[in-house]
């Protein structure tokens, strides 16, 4: 028998003797970082909403109660008294009862509402049918992905629980070593922006963190070095993925093609966002004549692997690692990865990509942590003189910018990240539409832009408070605006948009690095009325940031360099700052200056070489704290 079989012979035991006589257990095992506790006596455990909660903290495990098949209801039977339990104005919308493990997924447009006061109507449908019911949320703005990825998930559903099974016994498997040290590897953004990637390493666990793409250039991170992939694909037990944007999500699918099979850790919106991304990434290297590094089944071996945690939730994900999620502002469901190492042993932070201050999207970056020794810290903003305008006037500057538009019978064109800085952007045209600060006129949502904002609308409680407030009552929401169109008639519907009266054009990509930008650039950019407005980082080697420089005969096939077919830009070239996702100097700073007890260390990354060093040498010098700037490929050990 194995160390872990015998584990959860005795956690059996201890259950059984918790719990009172008449609840019976008939079996416990372990799906990923959860122990999962089958019973024939569904019904009565609901009835003592107390008892979970206090199996959890005996037992310190993330427990979830699942009927025994035996137990069950017949799923016509329970569909009629789930939805005689719920109430009517919950808007439930599908049920999906899956009787190999007692669950039924019910998806309704209010989840809070079949959720209950503090869990009760939850409590109440097993009480009445014994299914333990699973609540997810009907998109108010119909999302393809969200739909793809519940159904892909519900075919795999063996499988998956195959995955989340060995995953459970790798999790809590015995550990061998009785070393005592922490390694961090870096393998890309380290003095550059793009091909986010860490290997954080134990005598018994290995986590790699990130694996992205880096804007304008081929360059990918250092996986096939010892640290990483070199001692083989399976010699990883977790990656963890802080957000979805491409230069922290676009290679996960690579590790999959090279043999990893472990888990994949994020939040839900990342999850689905990473696939929409992904996806889009394989479309336009197809697209631009550019092999693919994986295909489309990679990214559903990604999908598959993924396990999705919440804000806040503490997470054994390995013997000695236990891995907490918190909000970093940047975009949705973005997290800052809190790594607990050991029994007390040490703690890490990896950043991501932050955001310190609340925007009209997010609530401002988590940093409130019981213990922080080491902190990795993005430094896209870092630089001495990277202070970032007031947001305010961000938004007041692009409104002027906009009625001069208006005002020349001209179209503004904004490219946008479609992830957060498209949706923040559509905040602020929504409201001052609303309130008459410019004037009434179609906002035209090309690329992945609307699907995107679907997608947020789907999880507002990953959203800012008041924002998710108003998403919540369908007359409120903001993303439901009448001026908003999705472009999906392609280069005809453009041609119309051309011909039309004043705009404003949100499209990706936000870099023009390719994508329907460039036929916006076609149609738009010699006319001298119409303007093309930044609103958000430009990397060095693309387009985006030559145009902010200056150039003003552009290439129209990015593959070329430079070279071949190009367009005059006579049209007007703004860059409004302001709206970026990350924090600027400043905010960097008070991230690290209000963090409580501060860490011990800092490694400065994900910014140019000006960037990291100036914030390494800053902060050093403002708290006293040891910093570093580290290059591609550096190992720092701590103990």
């Amino acid at each position: 028998m194995s160390s872990v079989d015998t584990q959860l012979e005795e956690l059996e035991s201890k259950i059984t003797a918790e719990l009172p006589a008449d609840i019976s257990v008939s079996d416990v095992t372990y799906e990923g970082p959860e122990l999962v506790i089958y019973t024939r006596d569904p019904k009565r455990f609901a009835k003592n909403g107390e008892l979970i909660r206090n199996l959890a903290g005996k037992l310190r495990k993330r427990i979830t109660i699942r009927p025994d098949p035996h137990a069950l209801s017949s799923p016509r039977h329970a569909n009629k008294q789930v939805r005689e339990v719920i109430p009517e104005e919950a808007g439930i919308t599908g049920l999906d009862f899956h009787e190999d493990t007692g669950e039924v997924v019910i998806e309704a447009e209010k989840p809070g509402i079949v959720i209950g006061r503090g869990g009760s109507t939850l409590r109440e449908i097993t009480r009445q049918v014994g299914w333990t019911p699973e609540v997810v949320r009907t998109p108010p703005i119909e999302s393809s992905t969200v739909s793809n990825v519940r159904n892909f998930l519900k075919q795999e559903r063996d499988e998956r629980r195959e995955i989340l099974e060995r995953v459970g016994r790798q999790i809590h498997r015995e550990e061998l070593s009785d070393d005592e040290w922490v390694r961090i590897s870096t393998l890309g953004c380290c003095r550059e922006v793009g091909r986010a990637s860490f290997m954080l390493s134990t005598p018994e666990t290995r986590i790699l963190i990130d694996c992205g793409d880096k804007p304008g250039s081929e360059d990918v991170p250092y996986l096939q070095v010892p640290e990483a992939l070199g001692a083989g694909p399976n010699s990883i037990d977790a990656v963890i993925l802080t957000h979805a944007h491409l230069d922290h999500s676009a290679l996960l699918p690579l590790l999959f093609k090279y043999g990893y099979d472990g888990p994949i850790y994020t939040t839900e919106p990342s999850r689905d966002l990473m696939g929409l991304l992904q996806l889009d990434y394989l479309d336009v290297a197809s697209k631009e004549g550019r092999n693919p590094p994986y295909d489309s089944s990679m990214v559903r071996e990604t999908i598959k692997h993924t396990i999705p945690l919440e804000y806040g939730d503490v997470t054994d994900i390995a013997p000695d690692i236990k891995l907490t999620f918190h909000n970093a502002g940047h975009i949705l469901g973005s997290a800052v990865t809190h790594f607990h190492v050991g029994d007390g042993l040490y703690n890490v932070a990896f950043s991501g990509d932050i955001h310190y201050t609340d925007t009209r999207l997010f609530n401002g970056a988590v940093n409130d942590f019981p213990r922080v020794e080491t902190l990795v810290l993005e430094s896209t903003y870092g630089g001495r003189n990277d202070y970032q305008t007031d947001q305010a006037d961000s938004e007041r500057r692009l409104i002027e910018l906009i009625n001069d538009t208006y005002e020349n019978d001209g179209k503004a064109v904004i490219p946008a990240f479609a992830v957060g800085r498209s949706q923040e952007i559509m905040l602020v045209l929504e409201e001052a539409m609303r309130n008459d600060k410019i004037p009434t006129m179609p906002v035209h949502l090309d690329g992945m832009i609307w699907e995107a904002t679907a997608i947020h609308t789907t999880y507002p409680e990953y959203l800012r408070d008041d924002l998710r407030d108003r998403i919540f009552h369908d007359d409120e929401n903001p993303f439901l605006a009448e001026q908003f169109n999705h472009i999906d008639g392609g280069d005809e519907e453009r041609q119309a948009v051309t011909d039309g009266d004043p705009a404003i054009i949100l499209s990706t990509s936000g870099m023009i690095t390719g994508g329907p930008i460039m036929s916006w650039l076609q149609y738009l950019a010699g006319d001298p009325d119409n303007r093309l407005v930044f609103v958000g980082y430009q990397a060095e080697g693309t387009l985006g940031r030559r145009i902010q420089n200056g150039w003003d005969e552009i290439p129209m096939d990015s593959g070329n360099r430079g070279r071949g077919e190009t367009l005059s830009l006579e049209m007007d070239v703004d860059t409004v700052d302001g709206f970026s996702g990350h924090a600027d100097r400043q905010g960097l700073e008070n991230f690290v200056k209000t963090m409580n007890p501060r860490p011990e260390k800092i490694l400065c990354v994900h910014g140019d070489e000006r960037s990291v060093q100036d914030l390494s040498s800053g902060l050093y010098h403002e708290y006293n704290l040891r910093t570093f700037a580290p290059k591609n490929l550096e190992t720092f050990r701590f103990e």
